[in-house]
């Protein structure tokens, strides 16, 4: 181990034995070196072996140049590398990051455009926390993986089970499904809950599994996101609920409580509240993929924006390149987690966008974002830690930002807000005309965007989201006030309100909001959708006391504010697990005003094995208590 915790040694030595390799099968030394001096640098790390003989060093350093560094925690592979290597280096990020659920370690795994794996040596990649695994082609089919990309049960001696699965990905690449031995062989397993995406993937050569049958039977995960991908036949299942959206399926197998399709070729019919638990799209209304890092022909990174897209269906790439444009990388910051908020700053003024690294970010001042069209993107997992109770990231009253693979985790001294995107105004005409919101063709966009109070140490925040840019996209957001790990109580973590929407024309698409401890997500503005939402209710209310507003039992899950006239959502649940006081109710599960324009859609309410929500929505729905553990109440439309 490193001085700063990272597994550095094993895979430089790693590194090394692809040098030794190549010296021996090459008869160019100096294109060894050369090869390795790239590889090297691609990973933060200097060559070690000596320069051959003759050569130029001007000629390396031109060569090391065009190699943009991306520090010590991306991973990068090249098809040429053997598949021995690949692995060993890959099985040293998987051996740290499986159980490391609240280290400050993160990583990216990138492979160039390739095959990589045979159905002889297959590649086995497990996913493990704070991993990101993605392909650097333009396209998913131009990086192969023949072999696996799984994430498992993890084990203990508490038993075999995916439910804190959480913040890992894959992206942009094929997975040729090869390999392994008895159970392990029949399909490839992500089995995941909340923060862990999967997108533009493409499963071929087997089943996907959405969850882990073999170490222990079938146990249960919570909460997936799928976008942009295509696959043969989905096992869902023992995931309770689940969001696919733009993207081709070749089949699904089941439901628990909350299974969402949105634009996908080859759902499932319609039946929520019939046979399965399905709610079903045709088309998905608003989306705007993930920004993607790539290399084009020459071998430089490239950053690919795609354009946003209404009443979509299927994945973007199947016919063509995704339709979008590309952002050089000369045109991005590359940051490090040592950088100051003011060095962040300082780029950001600059005109550059920002590309952060793995890491953690401990940062003293706001980071503003005031330009149009700005892209931050983070790379696995990167988490941005506000100290002396800052706001995290703030975003002007501008278009088209977009804000994609980050986790905001609350600082010890209590942030108002962690991510403010557009400045909060009064709702008036007036007010709206003198804005400059997103518009319909370039909104701004959060994609796997994660938010925690909590959990790796002691951590506030009033609000973790507040969004009041209109046309705004949220994609596949997990906000939690955490209910185990470090700094967690309800004195301790404490956190009112998971998302605030104040802007017009809001989409969320994959909305997970759990334990806050008042309203959990509240919805201010006029004409918002949102298609699919997971919620738990806070586990650690000391009594009914302290729980409560008025003549109301706890909080909603989700509120529409009365003033709203139009809202839609399809296929939402909110659950409670009340197990400090198991006696304390919530009135209901969801609360909306009464008129024709709001629409709610496809809600159900769970009990969990402690606590009682009296109605699924408003006074409407039957109860859910421990006399049915675990079976839901639904309304299939509403009013």
């Amino acid at each position: 181990m490193s001085a700063d915790g990272q597994a550095s040694s094993p895979l430089a030595a790693v590194w090394q034995r692809v040098y030794e390799s190549r010296t021996r099968s090459s008869g160019s030394a100096l294109a060894v070196s050369a090869a390795l001096t790239l590889l090297l640098a691609a990973c933060g790390q200097q060559a070690q072996s000596p320069t051959p003989a003759g050569s130029s060093l001007a000629a390396l350093s031109v060569q090391k140049s065009r190699v943009t560094d991306l520090g010590p925690n991306v991973k990068v592979f090249d098809p040429s590398m053997a598949t021995a290597d690949i692995q060993a280096a890959v099985d040293a990020v998987s051996n740290q990051q499986l159980t490391n659920q609240f280290g400050p370690q993160r990583y990216t795994l990138l492979f160039k455009p390739g095959i990589y794996g045979s159905a002889e040596h297959p590649l086995i990649i497990q996913v493990g926390y704070y991993t990101e695994v993605a392909g650097l082609g333009a396209s998913p089919t131009d990086v192969v993986i023949n072999g696996h990309v799984d994430a498992y049960n993890q084990c203990d001696a508490n038993g075999c089970i995916a439910l804190n699965n959480f913040w890992r990905s894959v992206s942009n690449l094929t997975i040729n499904v090869k390999g392994l031995a008895g159970c392990q062989s029949s399909a490839n397993f992500w089995a995941v809950s909340q923060a862990s995406p999967m997108r533009r993937v493409n499963v071929t050569g087997g089943n996907l599994s959405l969850m882990d049958y073999c170490s222990a039977g079938p146990q249960y995960a919570s909460g997936g996101f799928i976008a942009d991908s295509q696959t043969g036949f989905v096992i869902n299942g023992s995931q309770q609920q689940f969001l696919v959206r733009n993207s081709n399926i070749g089949g699904w197998s089941n439901g628990v409580w909350n299974q969402v399709f949105a634009g996908v070729v080859g759902a499932p019919p319609q039946s929520f509240g019939g046979s399965d638990p399905y709610t079903t799209l045709a088309q998905n209304p608003a989306s705007r993929e993930k920004p993607y890092l790539y290399q084009d022909a020459s071998g430089r990174y490239q950053v690919f924006v795609p354009d946003a897209k209404t009443n979509g269906q299927g994945a973007t790439w199947l016919s063509g390149q995704t339709p979008g444009h590309s952002i050089s990388i000369d045109d991005f910051y590359v940051a490090r987690p040592s950088d100051s908020a003011q060095t962040l700053n300082n780029q950001l003024a600059q005109g550059n966008n920002l590309l952060l690294t793995p890491g953690v970010y401990n940062i003293s001042s706001t980071l503003k974002i005031k330009r149009a069209n700005t892209v931050v993107l983070g790379m696995g997992v990167a988490t941005i830690v506000p100290q002396n109770g800052v706001v995290a990231m703030s975003v002007a009253d501008v278009q088209g930002v977009d804000i994609a693979g980050l986790m905001f985790d609350a600082g010890p001294v209590n942030s108002p807000v962690l991510l403010q995107v557009g400045t909060h105004q009064e709702r008036d005409e007036h007010a709206k005309s003198e804005r400059h919101d997103g518009s319909f063709g370039t909104p701004t966009a959060l994609q796997d965007v994660f938010f925690r109070i909590g959990g790796a140490q002691a951590g506030k925040a009033t609000l973790s989201l507040e969004v009041n840019t209109d046309n705004t996209i949220l994609d596949d957001i997990w906000a939690w006030r955490a209910d185990h790990g470090e700094g967690v109580g309800w004195t301790v973590n404490t956190a009112d309100t998971g998302l605030v929407v104040n802007g017009d024309n809001v989409t969320a698409t994959g909305l997970f909001v759990e334990h806050y401890q008042k309203d959990e997500v509240i919805w201010n503005g006029e004409n918002g959708k949102t298609i699919f939402f997971q919620n738990e209710m806070p586990y650690d209310a000391p009594n009914q006391a302290a729980w409560k507003h008025g003549s109301v039992l706890g909080y909603a899950g989700y509120l529409v504010d009365n003033s709203v006239k139009v809202h839609e959502g399809w296929g939402m649940g909110s659950y409670i697990f009340t197990n400090v006081d198991p006696t304390i109710h919530a009135s209901h599960g969801f609360e909306v005003p009464n008129k024709p324009g709001v629409r709610m859609h496809d809600l159900l309410t769970v009990e969990l094995g402690a606590g009682t929500i009296d109605h699924v929505i408003n006074s409407t729905g039957n109860a859910v208590t421990s006399a049915a553990i675990g079976v839901p109440s639904t309304v299939v439309s509403y009013p």
